[in-house]
């Protein structure tokens, strides 16, 4: 089953599936899409795993064992391509909180998200190549945009799985707890994130013009939120 929280603005995720280790079926995507339905509005949004083992398995290959002609690989390929592709256009900041291992599917899932952060214990993979497929829900294009393009194709064409650390190093995962640490620590990075500045900074980075990035500022600096900040700040002076 997939859950929605919203607490304080922050839009919680969770793809709670343990029999079928969080995998993704065409059930679960109807989930998904009603889950980013009910997150509208939310200052931040992330997206996990139920447990602690695995953030998602991938695909769910009992489910997905149906669909056997090209027309139904390709409907599948483009209904989930289209989920992540709402990840990536959501106005407010996304998390991934890996909270176990992603693999294939899931870390094209992960992908989809503006930040990846993981507990130290996580591996990370795009590993269809196991199953003589590729990535198919937009992950291999964003690879190449993470971590460039010669490197993408030597991880998804050996399916190499990697450690939180090594991911860390080359920018396929962007912050890493111990496992002790970890659910409150991405909690917390991801309360902070649940701002109006960061849902500007986000759109302002995802190629506004010069025009509607002044724009963005300008309505900051006349909200409520900044002038309370800004009496802060001159009264501790």
């Amino acid at each position: 089953m997939v859950k929605l929280e919203i607490v304080d603005g922050l839009a919680v995720i969770t793809i709670d599936r343990p029999e079928a280790r969080n995998a993704i079926a065409p059930a679960t995507m109807d989930e998904l899409d009603d889950a980013i339905d009910g997150a509208a509005g939310a200052k931040a949004l992330a997206i996990t795993g139920g447990g602690d083992r695995v953030f998602v398995s991938g695909g769910d290959l009992k489910e997905l064992a149906k669909l056997r002609t090209l027309d139904d690989a390709r409907a599948m390929a483009r209904r989930m391509r289209s989920i992540c592709q709402r990840l990536v256009d959501f106005p407010a900041p996304v998390i991934a909180a890996l909270n176990g291992h992603a693999l294939g599917g899931g870390a094209e899932f992960a992908s989809a998200a503006d930040i990846r952060i993981a507990a130290d214990d996580v591996k990370i993979g795009f590993n269809q190549s196991t199953l003589a497929i590729m990535p198919a829900w937009g992950g291999a294009e964003r690879l190449v945009t993470m971590v460039g393009r010669s490197r993408a194709i030597l991880l998804a064409g050996t399916g190499r799985l990697l450690t939180a650390a090594e991911a860390l190093e080359i920018g396929l995962i962007d912050e890493v707890f111990p496992r002790a640490d970890f659910d409150e620590g991405w909690r917390a990075v991801a309360q902070s994130l649940a701002t109006a500045p960061a849902a500007g900074i986000k759109k302002v980075m995802s190629g506004a013009t010069a025009e509607e990035a002044v724009d963005e500022f300008a309505k900051l600096w006349v909200a409520e939120e900044h002038w309370a900040a800004a009496d802060r700040v001159l009264n501790r002076r």
